[in-house]
């Protein structure tokens, strides 16, 4: 492929919305919402989509491509074209996701590589993203214990090693085993991490079902439950599970004793 002159007009720039209606969205992801020449989004809702398009005349949603028993790969393909075609015809072009645009977002990643490939000038700024208000809203420090992220299905059929001692966030619990665009809760699904996750954690172990909050005068979902009752739990559209730490991994005195530092707890 002959690769473009990167002087050429046509360019690239992701951004992302954040979660939350309005109030997450940065300044610079704003201002090129505003200034670009063609503006393609996705959108967590209506609100939100109606609200791109009061920024920016051109913005055109990108949702149609989703479809019934459609793969999502097949989706998120369809999209990157789209984007990177309007960059060929020589526009600025502003991708706009829902929350933040590089987390969960095949189509953004793919067109920007597919952009630079052709010689295009192509960017992603940061967002807010679910993990950044899951934070705040269980009111854990990430720090603490550690933190491993997995999405659901992944985790489960690659059978992905972690440690029971830190914290553990799975994502998309509620589409588990499923390749296309479904609208129900897979519980047979959650059948299947119940059962894998009791292998490091007890029944009774609590875990939290959470969805952030996308409107400020709304509360964010947030349920917990022993790990056993997970799969008869209430499950939001878009389902996060938060498993905490067993307890406190002992410390290695061998470690301790390398490092130079005391052998009693910090």
């Amino acid at each position: 492929m002959i690769k473009r002159a990167m002087t050429h007009k046509g360019s690239l720039v992701v951004v992302g919305t954040g979660i939350q209606l309005g109030g997450h969205l940065t300044l610079e992801a704003q201002a090129h919402i505003t200034h670009a020449e063609k503006v393609l989004y996705v959108s967590g809702s209506k609100i939100m989509g109606d609200w791109i398009v009061s920024l920016n005349k051109t913005a055109e949603s990108l949702a149609h491509f989703y479809a019934p028993d459609k793969p999502r790969a097949a989706t998120y393909s369809d999209m990157a074209d789209t984007i990177v075609a309007a960059v060929r015809g020589g526009q600025r072009v502003c991708a706009v996701f829902y929350g933040h645009p590089g987390v969960f977002v095949q189509p953004s990643h793919e067109a920007i590589q597919k952009a630079r490939a052709e010689g295009f000038d192509a960017k992603m700024l940061p967002g807010i993203s679910a993990e950044d208000c899951l934070f705040a809203d269980l009111g854990f420090d990430p720090a603490d214990h550690g933190c491993q992220s997995f999405e659901a299905t992944d985790f489960l059929i690659r059978t992905r090693i972690f440690d029971p001692y830190s914290t553990l966030i799975i994502w998309q619990i509620e589409t588990i085993g499923q390749l296309n665009q479904k609208t129900e809760v897979g519980r047979n699904g959650l059948h299947v991490l119940v059962e894998y996750l009791q292998k490091s954690y007890t029944a009774t172990h609590p875990v939290t079902v959470y969805q952030a909050a996308e409107l400020p005068v709304q509360q964010p979902f947030i349920h917990t439950c022993p790990l056993a009752h997970l799969a008869d739990a209430p499950i939001p559209h878009v389902a996060t599970l938060y498993v905490p730490p067993l307890h406190e991994k002992p410390l290695d005195p061998a470690m301790l004793t390398k490092l130079g530092l005391r052998t009693e707890k910090r």
